[in-house]
């Protein structure tokens, strides 16, 4: 499943298989869509301030009524005899890994800082057989790089060889009941709060669209630009758009109306930077500042 950066949503549908809720419920249950975060003052996601994927798996899981077993650590050689006796069993959920060391995606040629997240499916002496849902069914990768990649040095959160087995599903959780289940977590990250170590110069939600929309002005230097038309851009506005749809599900009308207009304010991004247009975008973003409040509020 997958063709682009849903990768955390669209391994865990592969490793639940037909029983999966769509991957737009396993995304907003995460709660990464509430907020946005600008980390070390360089560094824009539209996601919640101090969120990362390792953070929202465990909330996911047990929103939807699903466990999993969970493996991390350790040294290379251990990990990878770990990984290929739990392939022998099934499908593996692994990640973080780094990207940049996956070469089967045409121009990786080295670490990138990006996160990622496969499902293994085999493993032998040579290579490791992989379901990447960047839009690669039964990508081989050579052994050395993917215990580079899964090494995830370069990766700003998680362990080194983390990954899950023993998928269970212990309850049924409609998708409605799961989504309204995590709106208090979602205040909180909108509400940034209890306050979370972050790196100086972060900044969050209105505060990083206003400093993200003066970063823009200033020419959109140092690997922004490039950052947001390739990543940042696309996973944003499919995530609100995703929340609307959720949230619209699950009761919140006035709430998933703030949501769409998130998403639209964040697609209508890509174009803009694409093309230089930038007071354009940084208008876009300072449109964008007041409406995580609002989102909060509708939620409360």
């Amino acid at each position: 499943m997958g063709s682009g950066p849903y990768c955390y949503s669209n391994s865990f549908a592969m490793l639940l298989g037909e029983q999966a809720p769509s991957t737009a419920v396993l995304e907003v249950a995460t709660g990464g869509p509430f907020g946005m975060q600008l980390v070390g003052g360089t560094l824009v996601f539209f996601d919640a301030y101090g969120w990362d994927p390792e953070q929202g798996f465990d909330d996911a899981l047990g929103a939807l009524g699903w466990t999993s077993t969970v493996c991390k650590g350790g040294e290379a050689a251990e990990a990878l005899a770990r990984l290929r006796a739990a392939a022998e069993q099934g499908p593996v959920w692994v990640g973080p890994v780094e990207m940049g060391h996956l070469h089967h995606q045409p121009e990786m040629t080295g670490p990138i800082g990006a996160d990622h997240f496969v499902v293994v499916l085999d493993v032998n002496d040579e290579r490791v057989l992989i379901h990447d849902p960047h839009g690669y069914p039964y990508a081989e990768v050579p052994v050395g790089d993917f215990m580079t990649a899964w090494r995830a040095e370069t990766v700003s959160y998680g362990s080194a060889y983390t990954m899950r087995t023993g998928f269970t599903k212990v309850a049924e959780v409609k998708d409605a009941d799961a989504i309204r289940s995590v709106t208090p977590a979602a205040i909180r990250w909108l509400s940034m709060s209890p306050a979370l170590e972050m790196p100086p110069g972060s900044l969050g939600n209105g505060e990083a669209a206003e400093r993200t929309a003066q970063l823009i002005e200033a020419g959109a230097g140092d690997g922004l630009r490039e950052h947001l038309i390739y990543f940042a851009i696309r996973v944003g506005a499919r995530r609100l758009s995703d929340t609307a749809d959720c949230l619209l599900l699950a009761g919140y009308g006035e709430a998933a109306e703030i949501a769409a207009g998130q998403a639209r304010l964040v697609g209508s991004l890509q174009h803009p930077m694409v093309t230089g247009n930038l007071p354009a975008a940084a208008a876009a973003l300072r449109e964008l500042a007041p409406t995580y409040d609002r989102l909060r509020a509708a939620l409360g």
